[in-house]
């Protein structure tokens, strides 16, 4: 179909929705004949005879199915025909039709064990390979573990050590800063009763 007759497809399907409706229906719109006979007689023009002749070959489709079916089965007929009359006309060749059934029968079943056979080892490798695979990923994690405890054990050990130092430094600046004494607030200290007779000049 060209591309002219789809623009003429989509002209009147948008012409159509664009229609109004009659009142009171929801179904039936208002149509201007001229402008939809104007599309339709161009879509007519410019339909291809091609598909006119599709159209009436579609139309005797079923004349032309049932003349397809019986050469068809003319056909097959005469080549049955031809071949029992070879058949029976020559027993060598019914002797070498039977063989070659046989040899038929024995190729299938050899490939059939081929493929068996080809299948059973092909996962016994894949089986193999899982394995393989699975001790691999195995030593890997294994590995992993081992370097995170020894990462953590070092960590450890160098927070101790770092927590040493600070403690270190820590003393070191209360030396170089120590606390200043504390001031005298002016009061006496309260005297026992053996101190009674003692005078301030005393102390």
């Amino acid at each position: 179909m060209s591309s002219r007759i789809e623009q003429l497809i989509d002209e009147i399907e948008e012409y159509i929705d664009s229609c109004k409706y009659q009142p009171l229906s929801n179904t039936k719109i208002i149509v201007n004949k001229e402008e939809i006979d104007e599309l339709l007689r161009e879509l007519r023009m410019k339909t291809p005879d091609e598909i006119k002749r599709y159209q009436k070959i579609i139309s005797n489709k079923e004349a032309i199915l049932n003349d397809a079916r019986a050469k068809a089965e003319a056909l097959i007929n005469e080549a049955t025909i031809h071949t029992n009359e070879l058949i029976n006309e020559h027993e060598i060749m019914q002797q070498a039709y039977a063989q070659a059934n046989e040899v038929v029968t024995m190729a299938t079943h050899q490939a059939q064990e081929i493929l068996d056979n080809a299948t059973i080892e092909a996962n016994n490798m894949r089986m193999a390979a899982m394995q393989y695979t699975d001790g691999i990923l195995a030593n890997v994690e294994n590995l992993m573990n081992q370097t995170m405890k020894t990462t953590r054990d070092h960590y450890e050990s160098f927070m101790n050590s770092m927590n040493q130092y600070s403690d270190i430094v820590n003393a070191n600046r209360v030396e170089l800063n120590p606390p200043e004494p504390d001031t005298f607030t002016g009061e006496l200290p309260d005297l026992d009763e053996e101190d009674e007779g003692v005078s301030v000049d005393m102390i």
